[in-house]
Formats: structure tokens, C-alpha cells, sequence
């Protein structure tokens, strides 16, 4: 991950978050904000075809991780990006 390559410390703090993150979701794909259906970006239903969810995971104040769970004969977390705190504002209208 070119963020943990990275001499600035913000993206090498930013990478382990997102270890920790990937590491709880995979033990629980719950353990997530679930966001209300009605307040799923258009952007996101566009991009990757209508989604039935979509959870929030707060890395720190600043940064969140959006993330859908799919089930099939598993239940699969698909990480659809992490962003920060002013991105998430803007991409959910607030």
C-alpha cells in the first residue's frame, strides 16, 4: 500500500487505521454505522449498481471508511473508500 510506503507520517498513521479497520470488519462486517437507504450517495448507487446497504466505519475525527455488505454462500465486506471528514460532508450533502 503506497500509504504505509509514504514518508509523511499522516499516511503512514492513516495506513494503520486502515489495517485495524480492515481487521475488525473482516471479524465482523457489522461492527459499522449502517446509513439510512434513504441517505446512500447517487454517486455510489451510479458507480457500483444499487446497493441494498451501506456502512460507515469512523477511522478518527477526521476520516471515515464507507464499506457495503454482500452476502452470497459468505457475507462479504466491499470497501467502497475511505475518505475525510470535509469529502464525507460533501458527498452526503451536509
Amino acid at each position: 500500500m503506497a500509504l504505509k510506503a509514504s514518508r509523511d507520517p499522516g499516511d503512514r498513521r492513516l495506513a494503520g487505521l486502515l489495517d485495524q479497520a480492515l481487521d475488525r470488519i473482516a471479524a465482523n462486517a457489522f461492527c459499522g454505522i449502517q446509513v439510512p437507504k434513504k441517505l446512500i450517495p447517487k454517486d455510489y448507487h451510479k458507480k457500483y449498481g444499487p446497493l441494498d446497504n451501506l456502512w460507515k466505519y469512523n477511522l478518527t475525527r477526521s476520516w471515515r471508511l464507507m464499506y457495503t455488505v454482500a452476502r452470497d454462500s459468505d457475507t462479504i465486506a466491499v470497501i467502497i473508500e475511505w475518505l475525510d471528514h470535509t469529502s464525507y460532508d460533501r458527498r452526503f450533502g451536509y
